[in-house]
Parts: C-alpha cells; sequence; structure tokens
C-alpha cells in the first residue's frame, strides 16, 4: 500500500510550513495534532491531512487566528514574497 499522495494534494503540516506560518514542519505538526488548525470548519489533529486548492484552513498560533482559502500548494518554502501567492486571507 503506498502512502504518497495525489500531486493535486499536499500534507497539511507541509503546506502550512510552506507558507510560513511555523518556521519548522514538526512545530507545524505539533500545533495540528494540539488542536490549534481546522481543516474546512472541521477539528483536524492528522499532520498528514490532505490539502487541496480551495480548501479552508483556520490556524490559531503566535496569539491570533487566521482563515486562510489554498490558492496553491506550492513546491518549496520560498521566501515570503512567493508564500503569499499559495492562499488567500478570509479573515472576518
Amino acid at each position: 500500500m503506498s502512502t504518497a499522495q495525489p500531486a493535486d494534494s499536499l500534507r497539511l503540516d507541509r503546506w502550512l510550513h510552506h507558507v510560513r506560518l511555523f518556521r519548522t514542519r514538526t512545530i507545524a505538526a505539533e500545533a495540528i495534532a494540539g488542536g490549534g488548525v481546522r481543516l474546512n470548519g472541521q477539528p483536524c489533529r492528522k499532520p498528514a491531512q490532505a490539502v487541496r486548492p480551495g480548501d479552508t484552513v483556520t490556524v490559531s498560533a503566535h496569539g491570533r487566528v487566521r482563515v486562510l482559502r489554498v490558492l496553491a500548494l506550492g513546491e518549496r518554502r520560498g521566501p515570503a514574497t512567493e508564500a503569499a501567492t499559495l492562499y488567500e486571507d478570509v479573515n472576518p
């Protein structure tokens, strides 16, 4: 059985790292496991949960809550200007 994800999705912890919300994937995974992240309005405690363009990710970290719409997955953790193209901030 393969654990590889389709090219149209990415692990949630990797995506959070790519968009520069967390310095490392380990810290992102800990935030997810600790209940600080929701995916499409549902609590998510699995760092390997698949994220796809169009999904909504709600993150409670660094003393604030951010609601982000996934626009793209990204290939790497790049500069902040590149990371900003991967999501749309939809905070109320």
